[in-house]
């Protein structure tokens, strides 16, 4: 069996196993709690398929079990991982739907949606397999340093945001009203979300190094980088709406700020004073 119907295979297990752990909990959060373990494993999947005798796959497997270990890490400190640790937007949602509406956008988008573009965003190492062991080449060398910055950043903007939330907790824990109410300052005073621009874009660096290994961008498995940016400005743009509707005040940082690309701040706008850390 080759390693793409592999992991074909592993996929359609997990959609299982994510479908039927939302029907036994009522939880709509299993595809999030895979979602930076499952990628690791097609990535060595692929570089197995190479007897990990491909320099450029063995790096690319190494770099995704980086970015997954600390997205991992980020995404239990928050007690993602923990009974009741669902994500608080599928409730809202399922507020907005009947049941049964819910149900089927459960089983369509939640769980085979999702991890259909868990393996898609990966495929780039199949390019790589299907061209061939080629040495490491200086472009792969700077795609490696660029996606290292890039999770960098993202671990640089997730503690951000978790010392504002301890802050934010011990503001509420002792009785006062945190003011503001949402993070502004440090990477969040050049994008609104640059953990969000980070993920993103990293898995557009992996899209690269497959297209440098087949010599040309015009390869098909953009698709999952494309796909991924799609969801991300939806689920973005979703999580805006919610942040906005408990602080008015957030459609100040909105005019002054870039959503996702880091940018300069706009001008002639009131920054939020952010609390000292």
């Amino acid at each position: 069996m080759d390693v793409f119907t592999i992991n074909l295979w592993i996929c359609a297990a997990v959609c299982v196993m994510t479908w039927v752990m939302s029907v036994i909990t009522n939880e709509h959060s299993w595809v999030d709690r895979i979602w930076s373990i499952i990628p690791i494993v097609y990535m060595w999947v692929f570089a197995a398929g190479a007897n990990f005798a491909d320099a450029r796959l063995n790096v690319l497997a190494v770099l995704v079990t980086l970015w997954g270990a600390r997205l991992t890490f980020n995404f239990a400190r928050k007690g993602g991982y923990a009974k009741g640790g669902e994500d608080y937007r599928w409730e809202i949602l399922r507020q907005r739907m009947p049941r049964w509406q819910y149900e089927i956008f459960n089983i369509f988008f939640i769980v085979i949606y999702q991890n259909a573009l868990l393996l898609m965003i990966t495929l780039p190492a199949w390019t790589i397999l299907q061209s061939g062991i080629a040495p490491f080449s200086p472009i792969d060398f700077w795609l490696t340093i660029a996606f290292l910055g890039l999770l960098l950043m993202e671990t640089v903007a997730d503690q951000q945001q978790w010392n504002f939330h301890k802050w934010k907790s011990a503001e509420k824990a002792a009785g006062r009203i945190p003011n503001p109410g949402f993070m502004s300052t440090g990477l969040f005073g050049i994008s609104r979300h640059p953990n969000f621009f980070s993920e993103q874009a990293q898995w557009w660096v992996v899209f690269l190094f497959g297209a440098a290994a087949a010599g040309s961008l015009a390869q098909w498995t953009v698709v999952g980088a494309f796909l991924l940016t799609i969801l991300f400005i939806g689920s973005t743009k979703f999580t805006e709406e919610i942040s906005l509707a408990k602080y008015p005040e957030y459609a100040q940082y909105q005019r002054r700020v870039s959503m996702l690309f880091p940018w300069f701040p706009k001008r002639g706008l009131e920054a939020i004073t952010e609390p000292a850390s």
